[in-house]
């Protein structure tokens, strides 16, 4: 490759990993073209996949502030790079990697911290961010349901003793 081609790939490396939320570092040895391709489609809506030169991503990692990944660059790489929920994508590469045993998921950078293939197992073991947000908001509504009988339940019996003193009253007046 000439040197400003070296430069420009270098520059939209450096790109990708600014832009994107996480990268995650695999290693596709034994994947066919198809299988690639399929990898590809299966990742589209979280995160874009390319293979890429252990040197230059190297160069553009840290020209992007990226640390941790130099150990892992060797041998053929490829990366992730997440622009969606970095969740959804660490299943996407799990169980991809699951059904394909040659995809190796080596490690990767989630909000500038180096993260270990086992973090991104855990990752991708994760529920959605959605159902996350379900959960909390479910949680968030049964303390309040709780809160609010708490704050009507003296009120209501207040009340309801009073209707029983008033409905004696009203008895005992009309007995005599």
């Amino acid at each position: 490759m000439a040197r400003p081609d070296k430069a420009a790939a270098v520059a939209e490396l450096a790109d990708k990993f600014r832009d994107s939320s996480a990268a995650v570092l695999t290693e596709y040895r034994g994947l066919t073209v198809a299988q690639l391709k399929e990898l590809r489609r299966s990742l589209s809506g979280n995160a874009t996949y390319a293979v890429v030169k252990n040197t230059l991503t190297g160069i553009a990692a840290k020209e992007a502030g990226v640390d941790g990944l130099d150990a892992d660059l060797k041998g053929p790489s490829a990366i992730a790079f997440v622009t969606g929920d970095p969740v959804e994508a660490a299943k996407g590469l799990r169980d991809f990697a699951k059904a394909n045993p040659a995809l190796v998921i080596k490690g990767g950078v989630l909000d500038g911290r180096p993260m270990s293939s086992a973090e991104i197992t855990k990752l991708a073991d994760l529920e959605s961010r959605e159902v996350l947000l379900a959960k909390v908001a479910g949680g968030l509504k049964a303390t309040l349901t709780r809160a609010a009988y708490a704050f009507t339940a003296k009120p209501a019996q207040v009340a309801r003793a009073i209707d029983a003193l008033r409905q004696k009253q009203e008895s005992e007046g009309a007995a005599a």
